[in-house]
């Protein structure tokens, strides 16, 4: 599925909506370049679930956790791990529990460590706004794609949606 999010209103939006649609579970990837809007989108997720503050990048601790009234998050960015075995350290196995919804900024540094996502996101920076593709790897992941397709509010925002011929 890819996304046109035509601007950082657009983009937190869409994480609302995608937040809606994991339904307070599973393993998000996002994956982009510096400034893509990761966190910004991060944003969006957890205002899905209630939270109104400030969403910061947990670049020196590597995951901020969010106790929320409807869901765990636990909002992990891996920019500056050294090694993908300092997640053990930091209790990264019991953070990756089933019953909590993970985003995971920059999961690459965590390979070999990190289990199979639900969804991808890949973010780029498109003119003034973001594209997002969007790739299921799991049952939970085609459930979310199938949410968001179907989910009004991301109506005019989709370029290509799963299934489509887009050569």
């Amino acid at each position: 599925m890819q996304l046109r999010l035509d601007d950082e209103d657009r983009q937190v939006a869409f994480g609302e909506s995608l937040g809606r649609a994991l339904g307070g579970h599973g393993r998000l990837y996002l994956e982009g370049e510096l400034g893509a809007g990761k966190t910004t989108l991060t944003r969006g997720i957890l205002r899905a679930y209630g939270h109104r503050g400030a969403v910061k990048s947990p670049t020196y601790t590597l995951v901020e956790p969010y106790e929320l009234a409807s869901a765990r998050v636990h909002h992990f960015d891996l920019y500056r791990l050294g090694d993908p075995e300092e997640l053990e350290f930091i209790g990264g196995r019991d953070l990756l529990a089933e019953d909590a919804l993970c985003v995971i900024e920059w999961p690459a540094r965590g390979e070999g460590w990190l289990p199979t996502p639900d969804l991808v996101v890949r973010l780029e920076v498109a003119d003034s706004g973001r594209r997002a593709c969007l790739t299921a790897h799991s049952d939970q992941g085609r459930r979310v794609l199938a949410r968001l397709a179907a989910d009004p509010v991301m109506a005019d925002c989709y370029l290509a949606r799963e299934g489509d011929d887009v050569s």
